[in-house]
């Protein structure tokens, strides 16, 4: 199973585990959440601020020291925007689909997600990739949908082919890889319906990427920069989410018990 020869097996396998898997869980619809693995609880960043307080730092340590503190809060709403979600589709009358919190199944913005769907009492996804340095699924993870991938391109598959929604909180390399397939998704219809898009985190977003460029230089039309709804705050990410979704499936309208 390990040869060259195998691979359309392997490939194979990491089609047909999920697809049972997410029969026998009647999983039809997901809220993806996309976000770096880098991404520090606060209490852990509180542990790292303290210990590298008396040590001598360099200009690019301190830079990413001062933006730890900031990044912190992204864990913190990650994990309630999540929760807020899951709880949103617990309370969905009988008979409707839910919509299960899905991510990558790591640490970080992974671990947030899927800690605050378990916090809700609800089941949640995780599609880990296995890595050289051994990234290993989080806890919060409902074990039976906890999935392990050797291929990214299958793992892609099974994050987005279910999507109904995603959010993607700041990341990396991983999380512009991601963020982007989506868009091309999107943009050319490969997608059976519209598929609300968070952009969470306005002051990382906009440092790093300047959208308007792709127009300017007529590369996209302006409308494509309406998949896009930016936001800094889990009441308004919510609101967008729920709102959206209960139009897109005809959902009926659901009180939150706050």
């Amino acid at each position: 199973m390990t040869s060259k020869e195998a691979r359309p097996l392997r490939i194979l396998s990491e089609y047909l585990q999920p697809a049972t898997e997410f029969r026998n869980y009647e999983v039809k619809n997901t809220i993806v959440f996309f976000g770096s693995a880098r991404i520090r609880s606060p209490a852990e960043t509180k542990r790292i601020l303290r210990e590298a307080k008396n040590k001598p730092l360099t200009r690019l340590e301190k830079k990413q020291h001062e933006n730890l503190k900031k990044t912190a809060r992204y864990y913190r709403e990650c994990k309630q925007l999540a929760f807020r979600m899951t709880r949103w589709s617990k309370s969905l009358p009988k008979g409707y689909a839910k919509f299960l919190v899905t991510t990558g199944g790591g640490p970080g913005i992974m671990e947030a997600a899927n800690r605050g769907a378990s916090l809700a009492k609800g089941l949640s996804i995780g599609l880990n990739i296995k890595l050289p340095h051994e990234q290993q699924p989080n806890q919060w993870i409902t074990p039976h949908l906890s999935l392990d991938f050797n291929y990214f391109f299958m793992r892609k598959y099974w994050l987005m082919h279910p999507a109904r929604a995603l959010v993607i909180f700041p990341g990396g390399f991983g999380t512009m890889d991601e963020l982007f397939e989506l868009f091309t998704l999107r943009q050319t219809g490969k997608m059976d319906k519209p598929v609300p898009i968070v952009i969470y985190g306005t002051q990382y977003w906009k440092e790093l990427l300047r959208f308007e460029v792709f127009t300017e230089w007529g590369m996209i039309n302006e409308e494509d920069l309406d998949m896009m709804h930016f936001s800094d705050d889990v009441e308004d990410a919510y609101q967008f989410l729920t709102e959206s979704l209960s139009k897109l499936h005809s959902l009926p309208v659901v009180e939150e018990n706050k």
